[in-house]
């Protein structure tokens, strides 16, 4: 059945995602802040709004994925998604944000007869384009299930997770693994070259073992060939690190290596490299930044 989807947000993993609701028939509305972004999928049959009060006004089901909390307060408060949403409009943001502030949107969605769900994804660019993404869901039961249908078109591993906030809790549980996996997989390959080994067949005799992981099959190769073009960009990760760093400390825990793998991206990101994927770890290594 054909829904009418707003959706905020088409960068680098938005367009794809907003691609396949647009394949499957979907009415699909689309807003940047950024108009040259959604070209493409306006191109193909999408409807340009000016803002995402008015996607919300036209629509049945929202979808958001924008860059940064503040981002997501700008989009979703004041004049935005809450401001146009009705009674029983689905909102979706799959932003990787703060279980505080998913907390709040749910609250508000409430207030206004709305169902709300915070759902961040993991995969990076190459998911969304194949739609393999990982879903993790934080909210009501029943809003889960009226959402399923959109997110089987998005990924493969959907899970709920919990009541809101679960969603942003466990994919902070993602970023602090790929955090100590990126630099594992880091250090592993800049050994390599210091013993004088070709990188790729070492990467070739270890990624079937133990230490195989999705860091060492898809990154490595990229950042040992010298291609740092982001699938998820430095400043993005540096974001979630610190969402997850302040989180930890609300709830009183202390995560030494969060700390030190933190400390390397920010330097990263001094360094004007923002903008490069994580694989760009291996650079600061190689040009003695550590």
């Amino acid at each position: 059945m054909s829904v009418s989807v707003g959706f905020i947000g088409t960068g680098v993993m938005g367009a794809a995602m907003a691609g396949h609701l647009l394949d499957a028939g979907h009415h699909l509305r689309v807003y940047n802040r950024t108009r040259d972004r959604a070209a493409g999928l306006i191109e193909r049959g999408a409807e340009w709004c000016d803002g995402p009060r008015e996607i919300a006004a036209l629509s049945d089901v929202v979808v958001t994925i924008v860059g940064f909390p503040a981002d997501v307060e700008e989009v979703w408060f004041a004049d935005g998604v809450l401001a146009g949403a009705g009674r029983g409009t689905l909102l979706i943001d799959m932003t990787t944000s703060s279980p505080g502030l998913a907390q709040r949107i749910d609250r508000e969605a409430r207030r206004i007869g709305a169902d709300a769900l915070d759902a961040p994804v993991s995969g990076g660019d190459r998911g969304a384009r194949e739609a393999t993404l990982s879903i993790m869901v934080g909210g009501e039961p029943a809003a889960f299930e009226r959402a399923r249908p959109f997110f089987d078109l998005l990924g493969t591993n959907v899970r709920l997770q919990g009541p809101a906030g679960a969603g942003q809790h466990t994919k902070m549980c993602n970023q602090i693994a790929i955090a100590a996996g990126m630099l594992g997989v880091t250090e592993s390959m800049v050994y390599a070259r210091a013993a004088g080994l070709d990188p790729f067949r070492v990467l070739e005799s270890i990624e079937t073992g133990a230490a195989g992981s999705w860091s060492l099959s898809n990154l490595m190769p990229r950042a040992l060939s010298g291609d740092f073009a982001p699938g998820f960009k430095v400043k993005h990760f540096v974001k979630d690190l610190g969402i997850a760093l302040e989180s930890a400390r609300e709830m009183d825990l202390r995560l030494p290596g969060l700390d030190a793998v933190i400390e390397l991206y920010r330097r990263l990101e001094q360094a004007g490299d923002g903008e490069l994927g994580t694989q760009a770890l291996l650079a600061l290594y190689e040009r003695g930044g550590v």
